[in-house]
């Protein structure tokens, strides 16, 4: 393995900054980006209107490469008897909150990559273009290639990773099981199939033609060495980043990363309806983290979202989306080129 993702991005160093809806916008991209990293925007939860204005704001402040990161997921049809069991399994904590039940609307909170976003990317292009869950439709991808842009996508899986050298990405993510956020399967939902960081990686690494970007458990210049002895072209880092100042992490959820727990992570399907891996709170513990009766990816998040409202402006977190890593020793409150620069020296 020769090329790096220097050689790949034009970046100065090995490092992604991991796209992570919810907690960030532009500016941690941006600082990222100017302490010579790639960094990303993560666009799942954007309407065309505001990835362009991230993108403006962000091609105003530097000529670095960036990547902007879509989820490509089949919307599911709404099933009205799913989502009624789940609104009733969510009663009793609507009862003590005083919330009406009644009154949620549920809806998707995540769109898939489009035509409409495709657009904004013709208009506003980026160095770097990575999915989640797969890849979009090849007209889709082909508009996307058409900018110029870099591919990327993350296999749980060397079944998955196999999948996407054959559609010729330009470097496969491989996200160990120890990552924090969603889960990017997309051959097959059998979290049995998934091994973490260090065991998945030079398995891909052996399997395929592209490079290979390291994801999970990475946050400090050790983890960072190891993935490059493994054979790793660079490495992919997000929960380090989550208390920087450039980050937009809730209070409640920096409370938790700071706290004894923020060592204790699960996977839940929970709060988005797939499998993502966070903080244990209360309604992991109550409910258990992973359900089957649950509403589809994204559907899940419309009936928690009030609860989470409600209990955030008490200085709750027990029914937020705590995503993390499982490992958070690397989460420091300084500024996000500082990690940056730190993960590098492992290089």
């Amino acid at each position: 393995m020769t090329t790096t993702l220097p050689d790949l991005f034009g970046t100065t160093l090995p490092l992604v900054q991991a796209p992570m809806a919810g907690v960030q916008g532009a500016s941690l991209a941006l600082a990222v980006a100017q302490a010579g990293g790639l960094g990303s925007l993560p666009a799942a939860t954007l309407t065309p209107e505001a990835l362009r204005r991230d993108l403006l704001a962000i091609r105003e402040r530097t000529l670095g490469p960036i990547n902007v990161n879509f989820f490509c997921h089949a919307p599911p049809d709404p099933d009205a008897e799913r989502e009624a069991a789940w609104r009733a399994v969510l009663a009793p904590y609507y009862a003590e909150l005083g919330l009406d039940p009644d009154a949620v609307v549920a809806g998707p909170a995540r769109a898939p990559f489009n035509h409409e976003l495709a657009e904004v990317l013709a208009e506003l292009p980026t160095a770097v273009v990575s999915f989640h869950f797969g890849l979009p439709s090849p007209e889709l991808l082909e508009r996307v290639r058409a900018t110029g842009a870099k591919v990327l996508s993350s296999a749980t899986t060397v079944e998955e990773a196999r999948w996407l050298d054959a559609r010729g990405v330009d470097a496969i993510i491989a996200q160990g099981l120890e990552a924090g956020g969603h889960r990017g399967h997309f051959l097959s939902d059998d979290l049995q199939a998934q091994a973490g960081t260090f065991a998945l990686l030079p398995q891909i690494v052996r399997a395929v033609r592209a490079p290979v970007i390291a994801a999970g458990g990475i946050a400090d210049a050790a983890g960072v060495a190891a993935a490059r002895a493994l054979g790793a072209a660079g490495v992919q880092v997000g929960t380090a980043y989550l208390l920087c100042p450039e980050a937009t992490t809730s209070a409640v959820h920096r409370q938790a990363l700071t706290a004894d727990a923020g060592g204790t992570t699960e996977l839940t399907n929970l709060f988005t309806g797939r499998p993502a891996r966070g903080i244990r709170n209360r309604l992991m513990r109550e409910l258990g983290a992973l359900r089957g009766d649950v509403p589809a990816f994204p559907l899940a998040a419309g009936a928690v979202s009030p609860l989470r409202g409600k209990a955030e402006a008490q200085g709750s977190g027990d029914f937020s989306p705590l995503w993390a890593g499982q490992n958070t020793t690397g989460c420091r409150a300084v500024a996000a080129a500082e990690i940056t620069r730190e993960l590098a020296r492992g290089w």
